[in-house]
């Protein structure tokens, strides 16, 4: 049984890297060859397209790609999934994109026989490597149940969100409230910093308080309060601003397309464009703080 990977980036290589040491035989394709001959040196087979990838799968078909257009493209141009796979062999898409995008591209698949879910994560880099990735899938309950041990094989939390598209809204909806509370969190140490207090001292209070949350109690956005945080490596490493600005581009789109009003989620998505265009767009998310503070 073999599984297709396409899309090696900073999250697909260490994904694929997961499923061969789980002893699955897979085959990759990505157009950074260096990537590929890394996978291939640790066991993989090199392919030489999407459609020559989804040719030689007969488990599933994954893809880890940077955006819509790119789906679209890697699932439907001639070249493509769609016209090497299989009739019957599932296909997975863990890329973060818009849920109508999504929709179109697993009805696409669908209609030629092939059951596809969406299946976007959470845990950045290093869960893609510890293979503690979530994943928030959208399938139909028996097609989900069939992938299920696939994906457990890359992440440990496997959440089934509901049908064609909801892994796509569950990803966006989670960003952009993670987005919220890291602007919130970076205003409150900034304030309490500008009063007075010291960093940790404050973080330690709000750790056992009220204003608990993930973006303060594990990935505090002050230098020098969390050992291992981005913040105390000077920004390098975890999820970039651009990456954040790019899922709040999705969220605030697909809240305007069903006319739902995302007051918070908009003010974040204008930081966070500010913030980017202001030469930070490489820098961890948590960066943000800078704009409350005199780091520069």
């Amino acid at each position: 049984m073999t599984i297709a990977f396409i899309g090696l980036g900073n999250m697909g290589a260490p994904m694929a890297h997961n499923l061969l040491k789980a002893g699955q035989a897979v085959v990759v394709f990505d157009l950074n060859n260096a990537t590929v001959q890394e996978l291939v040196k640790a066991g993989a087979t090199a392919a030489t397209s999407p459609r020559d990838a989804a040719s030689k799968a007969d488990q599933a078909v994954i893809t880890m790609l940077p955006a819509g257009p790119h789906v679209r493209a890697v699932y439907e141009n001639d070249d493509g999934v769609l016209a090497g796979v299989a009739k019957g062999v599932p296909l997975v898409d863990s890329s973060t994109i818009d849920p109508l995008t999504a929709r179109h591209v697993i009805d696409t698949a669908a209609a030629q026989g092939n059951p596809m879910a969406d299946a976007p994560v959470s845990g950045g880099t290093g869960g893609a490597q510890a293979g503690t990735l979530t994943f928030m899938v959208g399938a139909e309950p028996a097609l989900f149940e069939t992938l299920k041990p696939i994906l457990g094989y890359m992440g440990k939390n496997i959440a089934h969100c509901g049908g064609a598209g909801t892994g796509q809204v569950a990803k966006l909806c989670n960003n952009m409230l993670l987005a919220v509370q890291m602007a919130g969190v970076s205003e409150a140490m900034a304030l309490g910093v500008k009063l007075g207090m010291d960093p940790k001292t404050l973080a330690g209070v709000i750790n056992t308080s009220t204003g608990r949350c993930w973006s303060s109690d594990t990935y505090n956005p002050w230098p020098g309060v969390i050992d291992g945080a981005p913040a105390s490596r000077g920004y390098t490493g975890g999820f970039g601003t651009s990456l954040m600005l790019k899922d709040l581009g999705l969220a605030t789109e697909a809240a305007k397309q069903a006319g739902q009003p995302v007051m918070m989620g908009g003010a974040a998505h204008q930081l966070y464009q500010w913030f980017a265009a202001s030469g930070h767009g490489g820098e961890d998310f948590s960066a943000i703080v800078k704009l409350y503070s005199q780091q520069g």
